[in-house]
């Protein structure tokens, strides 16, 4: 569905008599259910997040099962793409010892995330999965999960737990330090790393959401001067498409980099 399309609602009351003026969009126009009800709703979100799988799955399969010492330009963007994470971010962050198993993950982090959030400026779907919490929190689940029993199976329960408290501070520091540095490896990392994630991709579709439909309003709905101020609102609806992928990819970066981070903090002998 389109910007157009998700936006519709913006000017529907405007149109039909039932109100006057702009109607700026709220969170509400993120949730597009499908079918069922309540909980068991199926959103266009969830239907997003299949189709990524899908075509995600569907390319690497197609573009490397006739991989060539040669690549050819599709068997080239995959390498490049799992170089990046493996040698760019797994080796250099794990070491070089550790970060083959960890590869996998990382990279399907990484293309999963990308592309969600490239679907928020790619016709006709434009919606970036990532912009709902839920998807966010499944990841950084997954993450948590991998890090805290990479770390406890490599130095025993114990020795990862006492770990994570910095040595040699005086005792009566203890008593505030225990409970922040447990907070921050259980609760404070997990928290924010779903949530940069998920407000980055909210915040920046909500505002692409409102200069395009501003601009649509304006044009379809206001005098001379506001159609000429339309275009504006769409040349910045422009400009910030363009700025916007560059977000979706930093993003998909940074969250790829922290899981790795943290992983390597898990399981690192220093820590």
């Amino acid at each position: 569905m389109s910007l157009h399309l998700l936006g519709t609602s913006l000017v529907a009351p405007m149109a039909s008599g039932e109100g006057e003026g702009f109607h700026a969009p709220t969170p509400e126009e993120f949730y597009w259910p499908i079918f069922g009800s309540g909980d068991w709703t199926f959103t266009r979100p969830m239907a997003v997040f299949g189709l990524s799988v899908i075509l995600i799955s569907w390319a690497l399969i197609a573009l490397t099962k006739k991989a060539a010492i040669v690549p050819g330009k599709g068997q080239w963007l995959v390498e490049q793409a799992y170089d990046f994470v493996r040698n760019g971010l797994a080796r250099d962050i794990i070491g070089s010892k550790e970060f083959l198993r960890f590869v996998p993950l990382l990279f399907s982090l990484f293309v999963v995330i990308l592309v969600n959030n490239l679907f928020g400026i790619i016709p006709p779907i434009q919606y970036p999965t990532m912009s709902r919490i839920a998807f966010p929190i499944a990841l950084t689940l997954v993450v948590y999960v991998v890090y805290h029993i990479a770390g406890m199976r490599k130095k025993g329960v114990g020795h990862y737990l006492t770990g994570m408290i910095p040595k040699g501070l005086p005792k009566p520091i203890y008593v505030l330090m225990i409970p922040l540095e447990y907070a921050q490896f259980f609760l404070i990392r997990p928290l924010t790393l779903a949530l940069r994630l998920f407000g980055n991709m909210f915040a920046g579709h909500m505002l692409l959401l409102l200069f395009v439909m501003g601009g649509e309003y304006m044009l379809l709905h206001g005098g001379i001067g506001l159609k000429i101020t339309s275009i504006g609102s769409f040349a910045m609806a422009l400009i910030f498409t363009a700025f916007e992928a560059l977000i979706q990819f930093l993003q998909a970066y940074i969250f790829t980099l922290l899981a790795a981070t943290y992983i390597s903090d898990a399981i690192s002998e220093e820590h």
